[in-house]
C-alpha cells in the first residue's frame, strides 16, 4: 500500500468568493491576493496503490478547454498527468480506478482529453466512480452551479461505458458523518453543502489515516468554522460538516491532505483555546 501527492500546476480563484463572509483584511493574511482579487490555489490529485490496483482520485482541471474558459482562471505551473505519472515510473493506461470527489470542471477536467477534436477518456482502462447524487445534480444542475458542470467534462464517462455510479444508503444520524466503503483501504465521508454527494476519501495505511479534503478543507486557511467559500451551495449545511469532520479528526489524529492549498499539502490538528486549528504541516511522503 502506497499513496503519492500529484501535483498537476495552479489556477487563480477570487479571494472573496474563497473565503466568503471572511472579510479581505483577514484572509488576505492567509492567502495574499494579487491587483486584481485573485489568489493562487494548487491542483494537487492523490494516487493509491493497493494491491494490484492503482486508483488516482481526483484529475485537476486538465488542458482541453478553451482559451477564454482559461482566461478566468489563469491555470500556471501546469503538468500534465501524463507527465506526473510519468515520474513515478507509470502510464495512464496503468490507472484502474478514478474516484471522482465531485464533477465541478478543477476536479474532473483531466479525466477526459481532447486529441483532433475528439473526446477520449485520459485513463482508457480505468472505471471512473462518482457518487449518485452528483452525478444527478451534475445533469441537471442548479442556475448557480451550472457554470462548473461542463458537459466536455462529464458525458464521455457516460458514454465511455466505464462510468460507475456509487449509490448512497439511507442515512439518518445527523450527529456524525455518512461514510462509504469503497475499497479494503479506502472508504470516504459523504457531505452535501460544496455540492450534493460529495465524497472525502480517507486511506488508511496501518494505524495512519490520510483524508483528501476535496472541497470540504481546500486549504489550511479554511479549518475555522466561519471560513467557507461562497462556491458552497449550502453553506449552514457545511458548517454543520465540518464541525463533525474537524472534530472527528482530532479523536482520530488524521493527516488532512489539501487539493488546493498552494502552500501546505498536508496537517495534522489540535484542540486550542479559539478551537480546532492546524498543529503542523508538511508534505506527504510515499
Amino acid at each position: 500500500m502506497k499513496v503519492f501527492s500529484i501535483d498537476t500546476g495552479k489556477f487563480k480563484l477570487d479571494g472573496g468568493a474563497m473565503f466568503g463572509v471572511v472579510p479581505k483584511s483577514i484572509w488576505n493574511k492567509l492567502n495574499p491576493a494579487d491587483e486584481n482579487n485573485l489568489c493562487t490555489w494548487a491542483l494537487r490529485c492523490l494516487l493509491v496503490i493497493e494491491g494490484d490496483r492503482k486508483i488516482l482520485i481526483d484529475t485537476g482541471m486538465g488542458t482541453k478547454q478553451n482559451e477564454k474558459f482559461f482566461s478566468h482562471y489563469h491555470p500556471h505551473d501546469t503538468i500534465s498527468l501524463v507527465a506526473a505519472l510519468g515520474k513515478l515510473n507509470m502510464t495512464t493506461t496503468d490507472i484502474t480506478d478514478v474516484l471522482l470527489t465531485h464533477l465541478h470542471f478543477d476536479h474532473v477536467g483531466g479525466a477526459v482529453i481532447r486529441e483532433n477534436e475528439n473526446l477520449s477518456l485520459q485513463f482508457p482502462n480505468a472505471t471512473y466512480w462518482v457518487s449518485e447524487p452528483q452525478w444527478n445534480e451534475a445533469m441537471q444542475p442548479n442556475q448557480r452551479e451550472k457554470a462548473s458542470f461542463l458537459a466536455d467534462n462529464i458525458l464521455p464517462l457516460q458514454q465511455s461505458g466505464q462510468l460507475k455510479l456509487i449509490s448512497l444508503p439511507l442515512f439518518d444520524n445527523s450527529n456524525q458523518l455518512q461514510e462509504i466503503h469503497f475499497s479494503p483501504s479506502i472508504s470516504c465521508f459523504v457531505v452535501n453543502g460544496h455540492t450534493k454527494g460529495m465524497l472525502i476519501p480517507k486511506i488508511s495505511i496501518g494505524a495512519q489515516q490520510i483524508v483528501f479534503m476535496a472541497d470540504l478543507l481546500p486549504s489550511v486557511g479554511h479549518i475555522p468554522l466561519p471560513y467557507i467559500m461562497g462556491y458552497d451551495m449550502q453553506p449552514l449545511i457545511t458548517l454543520a460538516e465540518k464541525e463533525m469532520f474537524l472534530k472527528q479528526a482530532v479523536q482520530h489524529d488524521y493527516t488532512l491532505f489539501f487539493e488546493h492549498d498552494a502552500h501546505h499539502e498536508c496537517c495534522n490538528l489540535q484542540e486550542t483555546d479559539k478551537g480546532i486549528r492546524v498543529k503542523s504541516t508538511f508534505n506527504l511522503n510515499p
